[in-house]
């Protein structure tokens, strides 16, 4: 016996999109793959059309198996198939061979199998009647259409016969027989009287499922009509009457009521024997006096519920797509007052063979492995027959690769040559099934399937995709290459997806360029190439404000706008978010748009749109618009601030119905802010009472509405006005208003099944709200029943939106309904949801697992699936499970952290990458399905070849003077091998000039370096790198610090001038001067030349830090600075990030108080921190704003203390101000004294106080004596003042020189200093000034401050 073949294959479904590459066939896509979908934007056609690959033939269209047709018109028996080569057809009849050539009405069409006869030359459809079956051919097998019975359809007429009277008593049984003519199809039958009135039926009189009319208890005015039977043909739309019956009805006094007995079926039990799938009609009819009633029962249960239905007033229970759980006994009862009798209908459901695995299409490359299940569940037991090309497999040639298993043929090492359509027959008493699958083996040269030199344009740091869809049987290795360099795009920003993609996770400028793919197999290799541009992003830099304007008055909104030159820029204007008409009061321009002479309609919501092809950015602003008004009112709102507006008040329902409901109110004071908006908000109180919701909004225009209500809601309402500032408090509530209940009009949604043990299923959905119950306790009618025709449904009512279901088995779909209900009806007939029940853990591992190791971080992985009766749920992934046990390296610790890498999918290959080199690793597989892993695979251990190191850890400059560079640093994290040593690479640049780059090379165990300096000006950038046998590794750079840092004065000084006690305004200046280090050096300038020292401050600010930040993508940020004052700081940096990148500047104290400062990009960029705390050490990163911080990133700084703030200022002290107050009266009174010496005699010998011989050239020399005056106030010879106003004894005669002008000062015979007594009358004014000073208590306690 054969069926139909199994329709379509992926093949025949075409290619999918990309992104998940497209199989050719739905299981078995084993060793050959494609992945398709357009790389430019908006492709996703069809790269390679299915017929251009070999293919057996697959029957898509054929004729029904009980084909019917028409005496009167043309035979069409159908048979379409598809294959490559197209396939040839050739038909049997009953089971003999059909030559359709040597029977001129018959033909075949052009490349189809359909046959046409044609009868307008005559002859009889009969003679064609029979049993038909199509064969397509190519080279690669042969498909079988199904078994096709040809009937030609029949209504013959009715027999002649004569009808007598019939005469009956009043209230006797009766049955009119009407034995219609058999017809192919059978006819449609319904009972009229000869004047083609319809009988009257009810549960008296009823016809039966065979045809005849049955009258329970005869009545006189039966008699009033005659009866007769009516028979229609289907197809050729004809109605025969047969000959009427006529009644004579015989009455008597009265009729006598009678218990119950059956006319059909007859006797107390019977029994039925009906087929899985269709509808089980079982009839009860019985007569009596009354008429009885028919009630239906099952014997031991209910009814099935959910599929019964009662017909023909009760006497006929209709029980739809009949399943083995229906089989069983069922009973009517029929009774009237008079009594009740009983009849037993034992049914037993017999089942046709029906699918449970469908053998499908199978596509192998050579050597690859597979299997055909064909899985039938009947009653009885079908038995399976599998044939090859329409001939027993027994009967077949043999094939050393393929294994037969009862239900399951297992394909080994499969061969070219070994492609075959297969046939599958189940079978038992009650019908068949036939499905055609085929096995194709292919071996195919990888294909490129995208067109060729893609152009791909992306915004900069937006992800991307370049797609690179291929084909190929075995499966090709597809690599990535950029600009025809050498090395595998995969890792870092680049991320290579098996289905031949390269995604980009952020696509920069230097990304830009052509990239190639390669498939590769062993038949060959194929490659295509994509180029990328990567274009700035559209950004609007200054975009519309909220305006107030007033009306008549010209606006200008503005919208600048910075975007990539090579794209082309599109500006539109939108209001209220919908396209602005540009009328003539307005005006477009490049960076804005202007409206003249604003008027009220102008007033709303303006944004501005820039795009191009590839992004765009938009800006909204709102416009209000005020009236004019006079000179006072302007004078008004320029003195009295807008406020919120006041609430509404006299809230009135009005026009009050069932479904609606007017609310009115009067508006409060706008408050100088025109109110924009109202809101009115509703309460009920049965759901959620106190709880408002927002129920629409209205423009400020208004302030009556009609609310639509819904059914069964106690309504409150409430109103807030909204202006520009903001909204009103809500108004006082309305009065309530109670809808009437009505029957739900919707169903709960989000409904869903999924198991949370593997026993049970939950069934959850979303509630009805208060607004959607419609009327009192509502509930839910949950129906669940399993996915399959002989499933049963099941209910439960439950007033929470969640029910469980017990006892189910192991991940099985359900069909789920949920419906609501309260107490006025139910809601329509809910949809359908597919639930599955809970899942197990998977009860099998993958086997032979096979590793290979593709480079030094890098592993293919390959392993037998398991079956899918084994994962007992959804499957979901294979997972690789591995650790690094150990490396190749003595001594090294490694952190045996479990890692895994999912392949989504039923697939038996993947590649575990990010493995570190030269170690030893583990690795293990399971199977996971929703519940969780399955048992693990056998452990394999596998090593990885040596690698490139990892950059050092650290890179470390100091610079001792100016003539050497000192380098350290530290050995890679990871050497990923054996080191055979460093290179370091140097070059010398002075802002933008660089030198020549020199290279040094190194041993692995040195790890310093020091550098002579050439040129004592320039800075230095240092690159260093490990190097292993295969090869250099990443690289670490780190630049010298600026000249500056070793202690080079800047420019930076200011001076400061303090003068006290002198009395002439003089004073002493000091520089200061700050170096980059952070030294505050204070060097402080006398006016004399007799004294000149230099003093260090106490206080010093944190010197500026260096540090580098590496992001993934290759920019960074370094030179990063921080120059402390005691409550602020500047902090500078470098980068090479794109421009608009906007930054985070991120400080955290010493006691954890952290702050974040986003700061727009530049070079160099910069920002003040302010409000610092003074003695305060702080920890600061500096990163993109999409970024986040490394842990170890980060610079400190200390803010200097406030020792302006610790220090007490000395004049303000109460003791101070007395001491000088008794200093200045102590000195006057000094003053008052040498004014009366003075004039008393104005001379005073000084031989007797000082044993000194004078300069023979003094005037007063004669007398002995000299004038006093302010001059004479000098120091003692043989002492020296400091610049903190004490007198010491002088140490050494050498440094007196210190005093003189050059070689002026001479020394007595008796070592004296007499030079002093000897300068110019102006210099000795200077010196006895500065003397005085220094002397001076006040002066002396002012440098000590």
């Amino acid at each position: 016996m054969a069926e139909t073949g199994h329709e379509g294959s992926a093949l025949s479904r075409g290619l999918h999109g990309a992104g998940g590459g497209c199989c050719l066939a739905q299981a078995g896509c084993h060793s050959f793959a494609c992945s398709c979908g357009g790389a430019g934007r908006g492709q996703d056609k069809p790269l390679l059309h299915s017929q251009a690959l070999p293919q057996p033939p697959t029957i898509t269209k054929q004729s029904v198996k009980d084909y019917i047709v028409d005496p009167r018109d043309n035979i069409f028996i159908e048979c379409e198939a598809k294959g490559n080569p197209v396939p040839t057809f050739s038909w049997t009849r009953n089971g003999k061979f059909f030559n359709v050539a040597k029977d001129p009405k018959v033909s075949m069409r052009r490349r189809s199998g359909t046959l046409v006869i044609d009868f307008h030359s005559g002859g009889r459809p009969e003679d064609y009647e029979g049993e038909y079956q199509c064969f397509a051919r190519n080279d690669y097998g042969t498909a079988l259409s199904s078994k096709i019975h040809l009937q030609v359809s029949k209504s013959p007429l009715w027999p002649k016969e004569k009808v007598d009277v019939i005469e009956v008593d009043e209230g006797a049984p009766l049955s009119l027989q009407c034995n219609p003519p058999p017809g192919l199809p059978s006819p449609v039958i319904f009972w009229m009287s000869s004047s083609m009135e319809p009988i009257h039926q009810d549960k008296r009189v009823s016809q039966g499922q065979n045809g005849d009319l049955y009258f329970s208890n005869v009545m006189l005015q039966d008699a009033q009509t005659d009866y007769s039977c009516n028979a229609r043909f289907h197809f050729t739309h004809t109605i025969q009457q047969k000959n009427p019956y006529t009644l004579k009805v015989k009455t008597t006094r009265g009729i006598t009521e009678t218990t119950p007995s059956f006319m059909y079926p007859y006797g107390t039990s019977s029994s039925q024997m009906v087929l899985r799938g269709v509808d089980l009609l079982l009839e009860c009819i019985a007569s009596g006096v009354p008429a009885p009633d028919i009630m239906w029962y099952k014997k031991g249960g209910e009814l099935p519920a959910g599929k019964t239905k009662l017909e023909n007033f009760n006497k006929a229970l209709r029980i739809s797509n009949v399943s083995e759980e229906d089989s069983g006994e069922y009973f009517c009862l029929a009774s009237n007052k008079m009594g009740s009798i009983r009849h037993t209908i034992s049914v037993r459901v017999k089942a046709a063979p029906y699918w449970l695995d469908e053998p499908q299409n199978l596509i192998l490359a050579p050597g690859e492995d597979g299997r055909l299940v064909c899985r039938a569940n009947g009653n009885p037991k079908p038995a399976i027959q599998w044939l090859v090309n329409g001939e027993p497999i027994e009967a077949s040639p043999p094939n050393p690769s393929r294994e037969v298993s009862g239900d399951t043929i297992v394909f080994r090492d499969t061969q070219i040559g070994s492609s075959a359509v297969y046939q599958c027959n189940a079978s038992n008493e009650h019908g068949y099934l036939l499905a055609n699958a085929f096995v194709s083996v292919l071996d195919v040269p990888p294909r490129i399937l995208a067109p060729r030199n893609q152009l791909i344009k992306v915004i900069q740091n937006n992800r991307t995709r370049l797609d690179c869809p291929f084909f190929g049987s075995p499966i090709p290795t597809l690599r990535w290459f950029k600009n025809g360099q050498g090395n595998t795009l995969d890792g870092g920003n680049y991320k290579a997806h098996e289905n031949g993609s390269l995604e980009m996770t952020m696509a920069r400028k230097e990304d830009q360029g052509i990239y190639t793919c390669v498939a590769t197999n062993i038949l060959g290799k194929a490659e295509a190439q994509v180029r990328l541009e990567v274009k700035d992003p559209t950004r609007i830099v200054r975009g519309p404000e909220d305006q107030v304007m007033m009306r008549g008055s010209m606006l200008r909104l503005h919208c600048r706008v910075k975007h990539d030159p090579t794209l082309k820029l599109t500006v539109t204007w939108l209001k209220d978010d919908a396209p602005l008409y540009i009328g003539n009061r307005m005006k477009k321009e490049d960076d804005g748009l202007k409206i003249y002479g604003v008027a009220e309609r102008d007033q709303g919501d303006y944004t501005c749109v820039a795009s191009t092809e590839l992004d765009k950015d938009s800006a909204k602003a709102y416009l209000t618009v005020l009236g004019k008004t006079v000179l006072p009112v302007l004078i008004c709102l320029v003195t009295r601030p807008t406020e919120r507006p006041d609430e509404p008040r006299d809230l009135e329902l009005t026009d009050l119905a069932e479904r609606s409901v007017r609310l009115t109110w009067i508006p409060g004071d706008d408050n100088n802010s025109p109110i924009t908006d109202y809101l009115v908000q509703f309460e009920e109180d049965r759901f959620q009472p106190g709880i408002w919701h927002n129920h629409s909004r209205y423009p400020g225009s208004v302030n009556s509405a009609v609310l639509r209500l819904s059914p069964y809601v106690n309504y409150q309402f409430r109103v807030i006005a909204v202006n520009e500032v903001g909204s009103s408090v809500p108004s006082v509530p309305s009065e309530r208003y109670q809808t009437n209940g009505a029957r739900p009009e919707i169903n709960p949604t989000g409904v869903q099944g999924a198991g949370t043990q593997k026993n049970n299923m939950e069934i959850t959905w979303t509630p009805l709200n208060a607004t959607q119950a419609y009327g009192p306790n509502l509930r839910y009618i949950v129906r669940w029943r399993r996915r399959d025709p002989r499933g049963s449904w099941y209910n439960e009512t439950v007033k929470t939106p969640r029910h469980v279901v017990w006892n189910t088995p192991i991940y099985v779909p359900y069909e789920i309904k949920v419906q609501a209900e309260n107490d006025f009806g139910r809601a329509p007939e809910p949809d359908t949801v597919i639930g599955y029940s809970g899942e197990d853990y998977p009860k099998a591992a993958p086997t032979d697992v096979r590793i290979r190791v593709l480079n030094s971080t890098a592993v293919a992985l390959t392993w037998t699936r398991v079956h899918l009766d084994t994962i007992q749920g959804q499957l979901k992934e294979y997972r690789a499970y591995f650790w690094r046990d150990s490396s190749l390296l003595k001594n090294l610790w490694v952190s045996k952290k479990r890692q895994y890498v999912s392949f989504p999918g039923d697939r038996n290959r993947g590649i575990v990458s990010r493995l570190f080199p030269y170690s030893n690793y583990k690795l293990e597989m399971v199977v996971t399905n929703g519940r969780g892993d399955g048992p693990r695979s056998e452990v394999k251990e596998f090593p990885t070849p040596e690698g490139v190191p990892s950059s050092p850890r650290y890179l470390r400059i100091r610079q001792p003077n100016l003539e050497s560079i000192n380098l350290e640093w530290d050995h890679p994290e990871h050497p990923n091998g054996v080191l055979t040593g460093y290179n370091l690479k140097y070059q010398a640049f002075n802002g933008s000039k660089t030198g020549r780059t020199l290279v040094e090379n190194f041993s692995p165990n040195q790890t310093r370096f020091t550098l002579q300096r050439t040129d004592p000006i320039s800075r230095y950038r240092f690159f260093l790198s490990a190097r292993t046998q295969v090869g250099e590794g990443k690289t670490i750079m780190e630049e010298s610090p600026a000249l500056l840092n070793e202690g080079m004065w800047s420019s930076n000084c200011f001076w400061l001038c303090c003068g006290v006690g002198g009395g002439d305004g003089t004073c002493m200046s000091r520089k200061v001067q700050v170096r980059e280090s952070g030294d505050l050096q204070i060097a402080t300038t006398l006016p004399a030349t007799t004294a000149a020292s230099t003093t260090t401050a106490t206080e010093r600010a944190p010197a500026a830090t260096t540090k580098q930040e590496l992001a993934t993508n290759g920019s960074s940020i370094w030179d990063i600075r921080a120059m402390a004052n005691s409550n602020w700081a500047n902090i500078t940096w470098s980068h090479n990030y794109s421009a608009g990148t906007d930054f985070v500047v991120k400080y955290i104290t010493s006691n954890k108080t952290e702050k974040s400062i986003p700061v727009k990009a530049q070079t160099p960029s910069s920002v003040q921190l302010a409000n610092l705390t003074p003695g305060m050490m702080y920890k600061l990163w500096v990163f993109p704003i999409w970024s986040s911080p490394s842990e170890h990133s980060y610079i400190t700084f200390t803010t200097s203390s406030a020792y302006t703030k610790n220090h007490v200022d000395i004049a303000t002290q109460g003791w101070f101000i007395g001491l000088m107050c008794a200093i200045a009266l102590l000195v006057l009174i000094l003053l008052i004294v040498c004014f009366i010496k003075r004039s008393r005699g104005g001379k005073y010998p000084v031989r007797d106080n000082k044993d000194e011989h004078l300069n023979p050239e003094d005037k007063n020399v004669e007398d002995g004596s000299f004038d006093y005056s302010d001059e004479d106030n000098k120091p003692l010879p043989n002492s020296q003042t400091s610049l903190d106003g004490t007198i010491k004894q002088q140490e050494s005669d050498d440094s007196l020189v210190d005093y003189g002008e050059g070689g002026e000062g001479q020394f007595n015979e008796d070592g004296s200093f007499i030079g002093q007594y000897t300068v110019k009358k102006d210099k000795e004014e200077t010196e006895g000034n500065e003397s005085s000073e220094a002397t001076s208590p006040v002066n002396a306690i002012y440098s000590l401050a």
